[in-house]
């Protein structure tokens, strides 16, 4: 590859990208004044996003890169315009992207660079250089942007685009690779086609190195609407940013959906103008649903179900207030199932795994061996264990690995936090398995009250919700949960918390 000016490839019959990258080309030779990401005060056109990229690229090549090398890519909330160029610039100079949270330890960005066999690591310009211990070498992207010269290659469509890492709620993150064609598949180069196109903005708060932050990323790239990526979350700045803008569309996860509900300053903006409000990473609790249906009275509440492993493979679900149990049914049918323990789908109304098929060339495994545990052809093994209903709607019952094997029974930690989020002074909470010397695991809770909430009042609201072997025989009462960058809770931490308080 030669590095090269600004190339602009004349418009394509293909009406579909190969790379994340030649939608971006693509954008910027039609669009170029058109606003890609708003962030903060910082604004980011597809022309200025296509050139910065570029000089990325060609200041990589400079420096050395080869084709497949692995860069890091250490960055916070406020810094996405940045890191969208350094995202598409590692890829146009035919590197894999790393995205990394700028909130990890130390020892945990070491950690990834060890396990990608990153070769370079760009970051925010106002933090130290990341110690990698790897012989890595980091810059701030403003400080790579070279001036490009001619001929300028987009990247192999077959081709390593992509390493993510999943959360590591439970263990150590796995790193999840992506080809171009994975990650460009349903974007499209039909202005016609685009999607969200009934408002200007879209607005969502998630963290850089998050499966949720990469959909935005992508959505910023493909969207007729311009990404709002707001520098932090907090319900009230939000909703000051929905108001401001107009905003259409809102992307949130469930942790930040309880804050929207629980603050009273949310109700004092106008939030009319949202017309879809989608939610991922983990079902919504259904009195969260239900009471985002009452804030956002205008709006369709989306359930997207897909994984790190699993993506672009998504299940879209409409949430419907007839069925709350339910996150909703699934648009299409063809591309989920329910399976047995072999891999065989069940009837409708029987409880097993949930597998999703991806629509384009798999994702895979970084440096792992248990490759077949998870994905087999193009289906991909969610995790969750859960069932079709006559009408086609789905209900999760657990993370497989939630749930709870107390003497006999078989308790899902998601129907007791269901019935803990029906308390009126329940902010949040999560229900986990602590070990018991006679029936191998029992049922505790972490709540978060809303005022003057006792473990007695608690369990006595739950008598006429719950089993007795259901009933959480430890409370935790805390300010707050831990949650990691994509706001799933860290149950082992609780765990640990539990511990803490039991030791005398």
């Amino acid at each position: 590859m030669t590095a090269g000016v600004r190339a602009r490839p004349a418009s394509s019959t293909r009406r579909v990208p190969e790379s994340l990258s030649a939608l971006l080309a693509h954008r910027a030779e039609h669009e170029p004044e058109h606003p890609a990401i708003l962030s903060g005060r910082n604004e980011l056109t597809f022309g200025s996003w296509h050139d910065r990229a570029d000089a990325v690229a060609a200041g990589l090549y400079a420096r050395g890169l080869a084709p497949g090398e692995r860069v890091a890519l250490l960055y916070g909330n406020g810094d996405w315009i940045d890191y969208a160029t350094a995202y598409i610039g590692v890829q146009r100079a035919g590197g894999v992207a790393v995205p990394m949270s700028d909130r990890l330890a130390p020892a945990e960005v070491r950690h990834l660079l060890r396990h990608s066999g990153a070769s370079a690591v760009l970051h925010r310009a106002d933090i130290p250089p990341p110690d990698a211990g790897t012989g890595a070498w980091a810059a701030p992207v403003e400080d790579v942007e070279a001036y490009p010269g001619e001929g300028m290659s987009q990247p192999d469509p077959g081709g390593l685009g992509q390493i993510l890492y999943t959360s590591g709620t439970t263990g150590t993150p796995k790193g999840v690779t992506a080809t171009h064609t994975n990650l460009a598949h349903g974007c499209t180069l039909d202005a016609r086609r685009r999607p969200l196109g009934h408002s200007t903005h879209f607005l969502h708060a998630f963290p850089v190195g998050t499966n949720a932050g990469q959909a935005m990323l992508v959505n910023a790239l493909n969207a007729k609407a311009t990404a709002i990526a707001a520098p932090r979350f907090t319900p009230a700045h939000f909703a000051r940013l929905i108001e401001r803008h107009a905003v259409g569309t809102v992307f949130v996860v469930p942790a930040m959906a309880i804050e929207l509900l629980g603050a009273d300053t949310v109700r004092r903006h106008d939030l009319s103008s949202v017309r879809l409000l989608g939610s991922t990473a983990a079902a919504l609790p259904q009195s969260v649903a239900l009471g985002l249906s009452r804030l956002f009275a205008r709006a369709q509440i989306v359930n997207y179900y897909t994984s790190t492993e699993a993506a672009p493979a998504q299940t879209t679900m409409l949430f419907d207030p007839e069925h709350p149990g339910s996150p909703g049914r699934p648009a299409s049918l063809r591309d989920l199932r329910v399976t047995d323990d072999a891999g065989r789908p069940l009837p409708v109304g029987e409880t097993g795994e949930i597998w999703l098929r991806s629509p384009t060339t798999p994702r895979a495994y970084y440096g792992e061996s248990a490759d077949a545990h998870v994905f087999s052809g193009r289906w991909v093994r969610m995790g969750d264990l859960g069932h079709l209903d006559a009408d086609g709607f789905l209900y999760l019952v657990d993370r497989e690995r939630d749930v709870i094997k107390s003497g006999a029974y078989k308790v899902s930690t998601l129907q007791v936090e269901e019935a803990l989020h029906e308390h009126p002074g329940v902010v949040d909470a999560a229900a986990f398995g602590v070990p018991h010397p006679v029936l191998g695991m029992t049922v505790a809770a972490a709540v978060v009250p809303r005022g003057d909430l006792t473990a007695t009042e608690l369990r006595v609201f739950l008598m006429e919700r719950l089993a007795a072997h259901e009933l959480p025989g430890h409370v935790l009462f805390r300010d707050s949960l831990p949650r990691n960058e994509g706001g799933k809770i860290l149950k082992r931490e609780l765990r640990r918390l539990l511990d803490d308080e039991a030791r005398p």
